[in-house]
């Protein structure tokens, strides 16, 4: 595994999927402190909000404002990041375009956003998740190692002057992998939310906006129970991609998954002619499976992983499903393995104990705690 793991991407979703579900109101100038400090760890993907109606998830309700700060003044960061926004429908995508046609700010980029800092040379995976051996290490340096703190006092990282045009803005949208949970969250079927999906896709690529894709409870639902049908996970996925997505992100709404359960489903997606590259994985550590699931999905020949900061997260839609992977969590794990993230767990650690006093809660990284444990001493 060590020798064969090569580069790994994690999209962080905390400002987003981890902020949607507190019970607290989350101050503006929280959330943009949030994303300025992960945008100094590494980090290369950062989901920043929603275009959702605020009713339905009143934490969102902002989000014009943070994209249109992060359009304004792009944070400091040491390469380029991806911004995502979510947008449910036609409606939230417009919503996006109002706000970044009025910044007047270029949202998308020339530059691959996913492409990986100068690092040892690696042979990629291809799409049955294959790869060649590692090529010879040209430092002793940890890869994923950054030398300044996340305080925003002393720092090293610098703004690129040029930010404002290499940052890329993205959007997502989402469809279920089970009728009832489409009924309950988008009120409509599987076949009505991704004809929904068409029109915002088209437009955005029209105006050439990559679009990520999510497949919500592809491992279990909280309505129809664990056992959802792969090759219907698969099919969904194939007609997001067949459609223009992107990328498409198979999500465990629920952590209900299990390894061998995302061993099947790997199986059928592969199956049914996707590739590892156009595929990441959404683990929720409900049953304390994520870190498991990430491995099984790393040994498939994943290199897409989504993860948040201090395990901030859980599901409005899905009662009990708890937080996203940690990304401290995913970070330690996949280092161990040989991965190269380009992100520096220490910062993140100290991100997630900052946040969780931010809002009061417990910090759900074990892994985070360590480290701050041993950063302390």
């Amino acid at each position: 595994m060590q020798r064969r793991t090569g580069e790994v991407r994690i999209v962080e979703v905390g400002p987003r999927d981890g902020l949607q579900n507190e019970s607290t109101s989350i101050p503006l100038e929280t959330k943009i402190e949030l994303i300025r400090r992960l945008a100094q760890t590494g980090v290369r993907d950062i989901e920043a909000g929603s275009f959702v109606a605020p009713k339905w998830v009143p934490q969102m309700a902002n989000s014009s404002e943070v994209l249109n700060y992060l359009l304004g003044h792009p944070p400091a960061a040491p390469a380029p990041i991806a911004f995502n926004f979510l947008v449910p429908n036609l409606k939230g995508l417009q919503n996006f375009l109002k706000v970044s046609d009025a910044d007047n700010a270029p949202i998308t980029s020339s530059e691959d956003p996913n492409k990986m800092p100068t690092t040892p040379p690696l042979l990629k995976p291809d799409e049955n998740g294959e790869t060649g051996e590692q090529g010879p290490m040209i430092s002793t340096e940890d890869p994923n190692k950054m030398s300044s703190d996340t305080s925003g006092k002393d720092n090293s990282v610098q703004p690129n002057k040029s930010s404002a045009f290499s940052n890329s803005m993205e959007v997502s949208l989402f469809t279920a992998a089970t009728e009832e949970f489409s009924k309950k969250n988008t009120n409509c079927t599987i076949a009505e939310s991704l004809e929904r999906c068409r029109p915002i896709v088209s437009l955005a690529k029209s105006r050439n906006i990559r679009v990520r894709g999510y497949v919500s409870v592809a491992l279990g639902c909280p309505y129809e129970g664990p056992d959802v049908p792969p090759a219907k996970v698969a099919e969904i996925t194939a007609t997001l991609l067949e459609m223009g997505a992107d990328e498409v992100s198979v999500a465990d709404t629920t952590g209900m998954g299990t390894a061998p359960k995302t061993q099947e489903l790997l199986k059928a997606l592969f199956g049914a002619g996707i590739s590892a590259k156009d595929l990441a994985l959404h683990f929720h550590d409900t049953y304390g499976q994520a870190l498991v699931n990430a491995v099984v999905g790393l040994e498939q020949g994943i290199r897409t992983f989504d993860s948040s900061v201090g395990g901030l997260g859980g599901c409005p839609y899905s009662k009990g499903a708890t937080g996203n992977v940690a990304t401290e969590d995913l970070l330690h794990c996949l280092h161990s393995l040989g991965a190269i993230t380009g992100v520096d767990v220490e910062k993140v650690a100290e991100i997630g104990d900052w946040i969780s006093k931010e809002l009061g809660r417990p910090n759900d990284s074990r892994a985070g705690k360590a480290y701050l444990a041993r950063l302390s001493s």
